[in-house]
């Protein structure tokens, strides 16, 4: 059969027409709701099911306080949100059209070819299956192209892989666009190249998983002593390397080539069961839910579901800041969020340079954010400032940037985890080797919060001493320290420590 024709502007992923239809609001199904609604799609969902709606809202208030948490730019503004009474009615027009079904065969066969007839001939249909293969999915329908898999992990909202895999129905344009409507909505579609049963990553849990099983089964381990073993250990590493680059680096400085040496015999080692699976008897069944409960039975799905999202903000947070793993994802994703420069604030005709959520891993056990984040956004506000006058990331490159020398913070008002902050930069001083600016931020009612007035010092990196700026720098600070020297003096600016208010 011929592949898809593929008409590339029909469907752009900044295109006007940014809806996505999800059918089937499960756990997968609502996790894909949050990911398209809060990065600025709209969303059209279709459920039978009487408790999707209530479900939903669930899974979407948790997402809603953890994904904006991951970055430190604005996420868009959340599109519309509607529930379907009919599939067609939720397919029609969609850019983006996500089959969340139950894993049967069958039931994804009628689905499938339901969505075909209502949706655009040039949607993307992409399946949540975690072991059909896509020709599979594909065997009962009229148009074979259109169908993928995209296969994302739980929570969908915060975790980026999605692995996609087509069959030779579809043409390569087709499956390079589904990509770039993933990319759009800050995932990281990995494409597999074969098809093959359970795709990759659900083969490698599946290898672990039987191994948990005999373990729990021969009496070796509990419940929660396996897990135990995976995050206390290689678990942190694989959220960073995976398993190959966290081998090379056991291999030594001789690298890989040694590790295999040294460890590829032990393969042929009894160690492990992989080939088999004990039965799942109602004595292992119960056995297992019992050690599972007695591991965190104390905690509900909803205080699980939380806990895990805030360590998952944690690590990946972490990893931004190397760029490795998730880490990397996110940090593309907030590149094409984050403005090529401020805005004007809605507030005041000052530079806007920050607009963020604060995330959970900012707030102390007061619940408010504490003083060392209120310092770190002052902070990027500081940074988006010298990027406006030209003293960004190339500039910095050349050898050239500018130190703070000195900061007086002051604390108006309480900032809580999940609220919005903006914050406006004005130019106090722009003379020379210094920059003096005075940043205020606002809560989600546009009430002030804190304060920050700073100084800055242009600095030659390779001397480490103070110099004069280049001369574009220079111009673009004057021109702003020329504007700004006609507005009022901000309230608070040239205050001390212990100073009584005015």
């Amino acid at each position: 059969m011929t592949p898809t024709k593929f008409d590339k502007k029909a469907a752009a992923p900044h295109s006007p027409n940014r809806k996505a239809a999800i059918i089937g609001g499960g756990v997968i199904g609502g996790g894909w709701v949050a990911r398209f609604l809060l990065n600025g799609w709209d969303v059209s969902v279709y459920d039978p099911d009487p408790e999707a709606e209530r479900k939903i809202n669930l899974v979407l208030a948790n997402a809603r306080r953890s994904l904006p948490a991951l970055y430190d730019v604005s996420l868009p503004a959340e599109g519309k949100l509607e529930f379907s009474s009919s599939l067609a009615d939720a397919v029609a027009n969609a850019t983006w059209v996500q089959e969340s079904a139950p894993e049967q065969l069958a039931i994804k066969h009628r689905i499938l070819a339901e969505i075909q007839q209502f949706s655009p001939k040039d949607a993307v249909i992409g399946s949540s299956t975690s072991g059909f293969k896509p020709s599979q999915l594909q065997e009962q329908v009229l148009n074979p192209g259109q169908i993928v898999v995209a296969h994302p992990f739980n929570p969908v909202y915060l975790l980026p892989l999605i692995e996609i895999v087509a069959s030779d129905k579809s043409e390569p344009d087709f499956v390079r666009h589904a990509c770039e409507v993933l990319r759009d909505v800050g995932l990281k579609p990995l494409v597999i190249g074969k098809e093959i049963d359970a795709h990759i990553a659900d083969r490698l849990l599946e290898a672990v998983w039987r191994e948990g099983l005999w373990l729990v089964n021969d009496g070796i381990a509990t419940t929660e002593e396996i897990d135990d073993a995976i995050r206390f250990g290689f678990g942190l590493r694989w959220a960073q390397m995976g398993l190959f680059e966290t081998y090379r680096i056991a291999g030594g400085e001789a690298g890989m080539s040694h590790f295999i040496a040294q460890f590829g015999p032990a393969l042929k080692w009894p160690w492990t069961k992989l080939m088999n699976v004990p039965d799942l008897t109602p004595e292992l069944i119960t056995k297992i839910a019992d050690q599972s409960d007695a591991q965190s039975g104390h905690l509900s799905i909803r205080e699980l579901e939380r806990l895990r999202d805030d360590n998952l903000v944690g690590m990946m947070r972490a990893l931004k800041k190397s760029g490795s793993g998730a880490g990397g994802t996110i940090n593309d994703h907030e590149q094409a969020l984050r403005p090529s420069f401020a805005t004007t604030s809605p507030i005041t005709d000052l530079p806007q340079t920050v607009s963020r959520a604060v995330p959970q891993s900012w707030t102390d056990y007061n619940g408010h954010m504490n003083e060392a984040h209120y310092l770190e956004a002052f902070a990027q506000a500081s940074d988006t400032f010298m990027a406006l006058i030209g003293a960004d990331e190339a500039y910095i490159a050349t050898g050239k940037s500018f130190f703070t020398a000195e900061t007086h913070l002051r604390h108006i008002a309480e900032a809580k985890e999940g609220d919005h902050i903006t914050i406006t930069s004005q130019v106090l001083m722009g003379e020379g080797k210094k920059m003096q600016l005075f940043h205020s931020m606002y809560g989600p009612d546009n009430s002030l919060i804190a304060t920050c007035e700073t100084l800055l010092i242009h600095v030659d990196l390779t001397t480490r001493r103070a110099c004069q700026p280049e001369q574009d720098v220079a111009t673009k600070l004057a021109e702003f320290a020329q504007q700004h020297a006609t507005l009022p003096p901000p309230n608070g600016a040239g205050r001390h420590v212990g100073q009584k208010p005015a």
